[in-house]
């Protein structure tokens, strides 16, 4: 049974693959803050030599040194105070189970701060899951495209890795392996997990089955890789520990839920094709859609009492 994931490609070379998926200090004051006055007090008879020695006496000298000292000891025991506070908080904190909540930096960005050891690992364990590659020679990743294939189309034979019946399911070359790129052995991995997880949604995307569909629709499968890829830079925290609000939220997330990432690409390639329809985009607007279903993805992650994809309000239009 022949997919209708892609009805016509465009027709210029320019448009035959989807675009690739990306993310003065003033000059200091050099003039005295009241300006040189010296010429207009010498005009009134008033200049440096005329000042009242028994006005800068001994006594008023060491009177001023000493509120120095007294305001200096004073300032520097306000400081010590406000950071003892600020470390009893964060104590309080970690012992009334905050310790994931979302910190400002002096820089004005979020900080991920004191995540759980299950957190953490599990953080890791994504990062490095993030950074492997498609390698078309490696065995695992051979299978794992073969089953790909049997998890869409269970009723066909299965085709060999470099044929042009690959471009039924949305690749855009007949070796499906050249259109990883960024997105890596993870984009793969996460489309078994649609698949396996969500098949009834699944299909209905692949076969292009709801709405009214563009003339030029998006290839399925390499849709997925672009969501994958970009989601991952979104929320896998590759650039250390600082980090947005959505990242704080999604790293909560993973306390309870291995799966989470998974999850959520799922639910942002069913956002994506609702955007789609919605929309009424056609192939050469791909990226555009795309970045305006991460938008809505943050909000609904970010919003008060979300504990787990489950609760986003876009993951009730998966289906089984």
């Amino acid at each position: 049974m022949a997919s209708k994931a892609v009805r016509r490609r465009p027709a210029d070379k320019g448009s035959d693959k989807l675009m690739e998926t990306t993310t003065t200090t003033p000059d200091s004051v050099t003039e005295p803050l009241l300006g040189n006055t010296a010429q207009g007090s010498k005009s009134e008879g008033y200049n440096e030599h005329t000042i009242r020695p028994d006005l800068w006496d001994g006594k008023t000298h060491q009177c001023l040194h000493w509120a120095h000292i007294v305001s200096d000891f004073i300032a520097q025991s306000a400081k010590r105070i406000v950071n003892a506070i600020s470390q009893f908080g964060s104590l309080l904190a970690r012992l009334f189970g905050c310790s994931c909540a979302p910190q400002s930096s002096q820089h004005g960005q979020t900080m991920l701060v004191n995540l759980s050891p299950l957190q953490e690992e599990r953080l890791k364990f994504l990062r490095q899951r993030s950074n492997v590659p498609f390698d078309c020679y490696t065995v695992q990743h051979q299978d794992a495209l073969k089953e790909l294939w049997k998890l869409a189309y269970p009723d066909r034979q299965l085709p060999p890795l470099k044929s042009d019946l690959w471009k039924e399911m949305g690749w855009q070359n007949s070796d499906p392996s050249t259109d990883f790129r960024a997105g890596g052995f993870m984009s793969l991995e996460n489309l078994i997990y649609f698949a396996r997880n969500y098949p009834d949604s699944f299909h209905r995307l692949l076969y292009k089955a709801d709405g009214e569909r563009a003339e030029w629709e998006y290839p399925f499968a390499v849709a997925g890789v672009n969501i994958s890829y970009t989601l991952a830079q979104t929320l896998v925290l590759q650039s250390g520990n600082r980090s947005s609000k959505a990242r704080v939220c999604f790293a909560q997330l993973l306390e309870d839920d291995e799966m989470a990432f998974d999850n959520l690409f799922c639910v942002a390639f069913q956002m994506l094709d609702a955007q789609w329809l919605a929309r009424r985009a056609s192939y050469m607007e791909f990226n555009e859609v795309l970045k305006s279903t991460l938008v809505q993805l943050e909000q609904e992650l970010t919003s008060e009492g979300i504990s787990s994809v489950q609760n986003m309000p876009s993951f009730r239009m998966l289906k089984r």
